[in-house]
């Protein structure tokens, strides 16, 4: 069965009127800011306390925007009789925002956690060339990261605290049985501990 003619037209026109309807909202921007989810991808922030010259962010950069400089300087020895050791000292961290898409590898990939998404958004320029920000810039970005979300009350025990809680209770139950055993050997009542009197 073939469409009746206009019947498309009829179709948009009926959208039109339900559209014509209803009352707009008009968002007031810049006055009101908007509210963004917690998880906007807007800028980069670098915090560079953290940051080792690893390159790694660099390297697994796809569109290659992000530039890095830094020189070696030579630690003097932590103790008498030790040998120097040289260390890599941050010159310049720069991101061309023209040439990011924005896929957050940098941040995924920096074992040191001294990148991070930043919600700021109104970095727009006149010149394209001044889309590179250099680490004063990424430093103030910094700033505006949100904090991380609480854990989950409920949720599993991380891997390693439960590891370390497991060795520290096992060093110490060997030290409880170990002075038992020599209190048992020259016939001393075992120390009581606070644990043992509750």
């Amino acid at each position: 069965m073939s469409p009746v003619p206009g019947s498309g037209l009829a179709k948009g026109l009926a959208v039109t009127l339900r559209t014509m309807t209803k009352r707009a909202h008009t968002a007031q921007y810049p006055e009101v800011q908007p509210e963004l989810p917690p998880r906007s991808r807007g800028v980069i922030g670098l915090f560079e306390e953290n940051c080792t010259v690893c390159m790694l962010c660099a390297r697994e950069c796809p569109d290659w925007c992000i530039y890095i400089d830094s020189h070696k300087e030579t630690v003097p020895a932590a103790a008498p009789g030790g040998r120097e050791r040289s260390r890599n000292v941050l010159d310049r961290f720069a991101i061309d925002f023209s040439l990011c898409m924005y896929c957050g590898i940098c941040i995924e990939v920096c074992p040191f956690d001294a990148l991070f998404w930043s919600p700021e958004f109104e970095y727009a320029e006149t010149d394209i060339q001044d889309l590179v920000h250099e680490r004063d810039k990424l430093r103030e970005w910094m700033w505006t990261v949100p904090a991380p979300p609480a854990l989950d009350p409920a949720a599993e025990e991380p891997k390693e605290i439960a590891a370390a809680r497991k060795a520290v209770e096992k060093s110490e139950a060997a030290a409880a049985a170990a002075a038992a055993a020599a209190a048992a050997a020259t016939g001393d009542e075992p120390p009581t501990t606070p644990e043992a009197d509750a």
